[in-house]
Order: C-alpha cells, then structure tokens, then sequence
C-alpha cells in the first residue's frame, strides 16, 4: 500500500534538538578549557542479560545524542562480565535496539574482549599492595564490612603477603578452587563512610560458560572493576550513568588511578537521573519475572515497556527520541507520566499515519434506497495532516458496516451519532438516515435499514443542511477481514512497586484489561496490502500497526495507543 509508513522511510534520527541539560552545559565547559584535547568521547554500556526499555532509550539518546552534538564518537560496549545471566540472543536484541532508535556506534566492545587486560591490571594491583587474595566467605566478608554507621574491620588476609595473593590469584584462574572459596579484593579503607570503598571485591570464582570466551576463564572480574578501566582503555572522556552509580564514582576514580600502567586522558563519571514512568516497572528482573511466569507473551510483548516491545506495538524510533528530548536530563529522581510517552506517538502519528476506515464490533447498515449490485468508489483523503499523501478510492454499496456503538435505539442526551429517525454523514460519502431497527428473537440489533440522499455525495448537502455527527464505515462486500489486539497499560495503579517489601508484589497490580482480543474485524481494502511494521490511523479509532504474527490474508493488528488519554478521564472521575 503506497501511502503506509515503511522501515526504510524511518531510518536515521533527525538532527538533534538543542539541549541544555546539566551534562551538556559540563561537556561544553570541558571543551572550553581545553579538557581531554577537545574530545568527547561517550559509550553506552549495557549488559547483555535481557532486552532494553525506554530507561535505556533515554541512556542511548543522552550518550549518543551528546557525541553526535560534539562532533564526538560514542562507542556501543556490552558489559559481559557475569555469564551465568548474559546471553548472545540479547546481545543481539541490544544491537536491533539501538539501531532501530537510529544511532550507529562509532565502535562495538565487550568487556570480554579485555579479560586479559583486567587480569594483567589486577596483578599489578596486587604487585603494588593495593589488593589481596582474600579466604574470607561471602558471610565472613559482609559482616567484616560493618555498617553505615560502624567502620568495618580488616579481614585477616589483608596482610598476605604480596607474592602469596599473586600466587593464590594465578591459581585461582587455573582452576584450582572451587567457586566462592576465594576472591580479589582492593585495599582501600575499612573505615570508609562509603561503603563502596571497604575493600570492595573486584574478582570472584564462577565457573559459567561465557557466550564469547566459552569456558577459557573461571574467574571474572566485578562491573565496579572492569567498567572504569574499561572505559579507559577505550579513552572515553564522559561516562554517563544513572544515578544509583554516585556512590560508585570513588571507587571508579581509585580503580582508574592506581593503576600506574594506564597512560592518557582520564575518564569523568557523570551521574543523572534515569527514567521512571507511572503505571511501568523498569526492573530488567521484574520484567524476566514477568515474561517467565507468563503475564506476558514475551519481551517484545506490546505492553512490555521495553524497546522491542514499544516497536511491536507501534511505537516509531521518532517518538521515542521526541519523548526522551521532552522529558531533558535531570539531576534528581522523578516519576514521569506514561502519558508524555503516549503523547509523542501520537502526536508523530497525527502527522505521519495514513488514515484508513476499519470497523471493530459491526453492525450491519442497509440502505435501502440504494441500487442492488452497484459500487461505486469515492475519495478519502490519507492524511489531512499531510497534504501530500493524496487519496485513495474506497468502495461504497448498499450494504456497509458500522460500529456498534455509534447507533443507539434510545439515544441518551447529547449522542449525536445514529439513531430512529435521525441523518447522520458517512465519511467521504453520502448523508443517511435510520428508518428501521431489525432484532433477532433475543431483542439483539442484528441490522439497521436506512435511506441514503444522493445529493450528498461526498459528505456535503446542497441545500446547506447541517449534521452533528460524520462515521467511519466499511463495505460489506469489499471488507477485509483482521484481528485487533488492543492494548492498555499493563498496570492498573500508577505505583505497581508500592510494596517494597515484597519484591513479588507488583504482580498483584497488574491490568486484567491491558489486552483484548477482537478475532474479527472488518478493514477497507486498501489495507490488505499492509505489511510489517506498517502503521495507520484507525479513523475514530486509534493508531494500529501490523503485527509480525500476521499472515499472507490474515492481518493482525496491534493499538499503538488511543486517538486520546483514555486514562485521564478515569482518573479524573477516580
């Protein structure tokens, strides 16, 4: 169908909006002083231990957004560094993602890829008495650490000798321990008020099968440890991370500076809020808890907050770079609304999507006066925020279907659609009005007789008369027939997560109308060319785009989100 949006037409963001964020304003006083050679160099560094979701739409919008505004480079590197949780089929998916959103890192890492760097480093920490092989247990360990308001105490290997730990660390990645029996840590201070920083771990024993270095290693470094010297062996300027890392930028500035080896511009973490949506868990574990118990159909589930669930149902990279620009880079955390999100798919949409008519729930119209067997085809414009997008013909017989709930017996007060009696505009076509109800034996409205005026083809009468009410329409002949899947939001209260004493909790929140399926449909013709991921506007309807279970004479299509916030009446008569 030529007027459909297609994949190819969506690739490549637009040029950045101006920002004016707190990170932009360090980066640009940066490069004022001259700071890291004029370079600005960022990465985005998920790991690969689910799918991503719009937090991290916003984290690749911020990193890549303020590379390209920089003439910069921003590499794209996975964090692999726990293989137990990691897999290739998300490091895949993570890929997909952000090149879906439209960014092309400047360079692909793996933390994998410097294993034996962060090995060489970590000896030469122990060379110079900045860490030690440490017997201690997991248990022995916490409670050596003491707590926010106790200093801890040193553990008893602290003293081991330098040319022990080397000896015990060698052996450690040969194997010859069992997993947990011992680990590396670094000799900071026991009595820090930063927690961080009482010896923290930076290796431990796991025997796991890596997805890119297989079985070669059974000792793997700590993120707090790979991901500062990971960034600088990548010679990032900015690392930007969310907040929950400030208590971790003392030990990522020790891990950086002591090790003597490392040689050029050290890099900066910088902290932000990350992104929190009412009605939305963001957890990557709560969502795999979703996914594994069933209350999704998957990751890319339409009602998945993640990015390949967005894309599923609808969403456009352009909206979800619009909702991230809109909603800036703060300094401290908040709660936005999901209706800004919603908000920008529609207003993307509005501009972009082909309308069509489809009918969810028909009822049948026969107008009566209109010839048997004749068709004819009138004009609808595609998009009238669009002039270019032209028009289509759509037929028009004498029997058509309309929706159910634009036809009502015993009109309440202000219903201006169809009723006994009254004349209403079917949209590009002719003026009808109801003359006769028909009802099966159980009083049910099966059909509805009505008589058309010819001299209002096209939606305009002549003589100036005027009607309250236009509807969307199909022709019984020419319907198309399709599934809708029409999705809500997946939580029915905006803090799924109030009980944060039971991490399981969140499930009890859940909307038992997030999803309702509607088998068959009746679309115009026009539609039967559509592919994935094409979107349109359903006229009075709502956004829909077609989903990847769709086959060859059997659409699927998925509600990207209604024609307006549905929620905000209820939470205006709540």
């Amino acid at each position: 169908m030529s007027q459909t949006m297609s994949h190819a037409e969506e690739s490549g963001p637009a040029p950045p909006p101006a920002q004016n964020d707190f990170i932009r304003q360090i980066v640009d006083e940066d490069l004022a002083a001259g700071k890291n050679h004029g370079r600005v160099a960022t990465r985005f560094p998920p790991e690969p231990n689910g799918y991503l979701h719009i937090g991290h739409a916003k984290s690749i919008c911020l990193n890549f957004g303020v590379a390209v505004e920089h003439g910069g480079t921003c590499n794209l590197r996975f964090d692999d560094t726990n293989p137990a949780k990691e897999d290739v089929e998300y490091v895949d998916a993570i890929k997909e993602d952000v090149a879906w959103l439209g960014f092309k890192w400047d360079a692909l890492f793996f933390a994998s890829d410097y294993f034996e760097k962060l090995y060489q480093f970590a000896v030469e920490l122990i060379r110079h008495d900045k860490a030690y092989v440490d017997s201690l247990t997991a248990d022995e360990i916490r409670s050596y650490r003491g707590t926010l308001t106790e200093p801890g105490k040193d553990s008893p290997y602290r003293r081991r000798p330098i040319e022990e730990s080397l000896d015990l660390f060698a052996r450690m990645r040969a194997g010859e321990f069992p997993d947990g029996a011992l680990v590396l840590r670094a000799k900071i201070d026991m009595a820090s008020p930063n927690m961080n920083m009482r010896d923290p771990t930076l290796y431990r024993i796991r025997r796991a099968t890596h997805h890119r270095t297989g079985d070669a290693w059974c000792i793997y470094p700590m993120y707090d440890y790979a991901h500062p010297l990971s960034d600088a062996l990548e010679h990032i300027t900015h690392s930007l991370c969310t907040l929950e890392f400030e208590d971790h930028r003392p030990l990522y500035d020790w891990c950086v500076e002591n090790l003597i080896t490392m040689t050029g511009d050290r890099p900066q973490q910088i902290e932000f809020a990350r992104l929190n949506l009412n009605y939305t868990v963001m957890s990557k574990r709560k969502l795999l808890q979703l996914v594994q118990q069933g209350h999704v159909s998957g990751w890319d589930d339409p009602r998945m907050p993640t990015i390949s669930g967005l894309r599923r149902r609808g969403y456009t990279p352009e909206s979800v770079r619009d909702f991230c620009a809109r909603i800036g880079v703060a300094k401290k955390e908040n709660v936005i609304d999901v209706a800004q999100l919603e908000h920008s798919v529609r207003d993307d949409l509005n501009r972009r999507a082909p309308r069509v008519m489809a009918v969810l729930r028909p009822l049948k119209v026969i107008v009566t006066n209109y010839p048997e067997g004749q068709v004819e085809y009138v004009d609808v414009t595609n998009n009238p925020e669009d002039a270019s997008a032209g028009k289509r013909q759509v037929p028009f017989s004498r029997e058509l279907y309309i929706e159910q709930d634009d036809f009502r017996e015993d009109p309440p007060k202000k219903f201006f659609r169809l009723s006994p009696g009254r004349e209403v505009r079917l949209r590009s076509a002719y003026f009808v009005t109801c003359t006769n109800v028909v009802k099966d034996e159980r009083g049910e409205i099966v059909e509805l007789h009505c008589t058309y005026d010819p001299a209002t083809r096209g939606g305009d009468s002549p003589d100036g008369r005027r009607v309250k009410a236009t509807l969307h329409w199909v022709s019984v002949a020419h319907a198309l027939p399709i599934e809708v899947r029409l999705y809500d939001r997946l939580f029915s209260v905006e803090d799924p997560e109030r009980n944060r004493d039971d991490a399981g909790a969140f499930v009890d929140f859940l909307n038992p109308q997030s999803l309702e399926v509607i088998p068959r449909c009746w679309a115009e013709p026009s539609v039967g060319t559509a592919a994935v991921p094409d979107r349109f506007q359903f006229e009075r309807l709502g956004y829909f785009c077609v989903d990847p279970d769709s086959k060859p004479g059997a659409l699927v299509f998925n509600r990207t989100v209604s024609l307006r916030d549905a929620w905000a009446k209820i939470e205006q008569r709540g």
